[in-house]
């Protein structure tokens, strides 16, 4: 979420431990699994699953484990249907919260997901509630840590590459394309040599809300939390931004 620098440096510090967890591979594997039901298992015809391998190769997800992913959706063994779903809503301080979600039980998932809203300071809407207030793009996530270009000099390259504007959130480079572009733009930067951690499709906010209240941030990233470590939520979207006056101290 462009803008967003103090959540994104909270929950970078959470995804090292999610990854310890398994959480990572676990949601990997899922979207591995429908994409290669939902377009086949070849990855040269379906851009779906191909941008999903290109993510489990980047977490470190063993090989033999993407294949077998893909072999499971493919074939179409297993009996496990899972079905995609997006929750809509709002959270403290009326920011617009999605949540896109692999299910095996859509009347599980529902209850669970209105549970998590309530609990944590927000209400479920309906489908369309606030879907309208985001723009699908391509995302493409570079780490800045040994980085050696310059902004300015990645910039000119993320844009020859065919991007759209790129961003710095304090530890990554966020380069956003149209969501058709993200595959060319993606292999470019991996023929220059960039090291791409995650190329996603993403919801974008068009604005955003600041949250200035420290109770309804805390509630704020309770939520998020709550939603990311969910088994069933692929991705999370939301349109808030912390304001600069909170500490990372009183957020943590």
């Amino acid at each position: 979420m462009s803008g967003h620098s103090k959540w994104a440096n909270i929950k970078h510090k959470k995804a090292k431990t999610d990854a310890q967890k398994g959480k990572v591979f676990t949601k990997l594997g899922r979207e591995l699994i429908v994409a290669a039901r939902a377009g086949g298992g070849e990855p040269e015809n379906n851009f779906r699953l191909k941008i999903a391998i290109d993510n489990a190769k980047a977490a470190n997800m063993p090989n033999d484990n993407i294949k077998r992913a893909i072999q499971k959706g493919a074939g179409g063994v297993d009996g496990v249907a899972y079905e995609e779903l997006r929750y809509e809503g709002y959270g403290p301080g009326g920011a617009a919260v999605m949540a896109d979600i692999l299910t095996d039980n859509r009347n599980r998932t529902a209850g669970e997901m209105r549970h998590i809203f309530s609990k944590n300071g927000g209400n479920l809407g309906e489908t369309g509630s606030v879907n309208w207030m985001f723009n699908e793009k391509g995302q493409i996530t570079v780490p800045l840590e040994d980085f050696e270009l310059s902004e300015d000099e990645f910039m000119l390259m993320a844009l020859e590459a065919g991007a759209e504007d790129i961003d710095n959130d304090g530890e990554n480079y966020l380069v956003y394309t149209a969501s058709e572009d993200l595959d060319g733009v993606h292999q470019a930067l991996l023929g220059q040599k960039v090291p791409v951690a995650e190329a996603i499709v993403n919801q974008i906010a068009q604005n955003t809300v600041e949250i200035a209240d420290l109770e309804q941030a805390k509630k704020m990233i309770r939520l998020m939390d709550a939603l990311e470590e969910h088994d069933d939520v692929q991705g999370v979207y939301a349109n808030f931004e912390l304001a600069d006056s909170l500490s990372d101290e009183d957020l943590e």
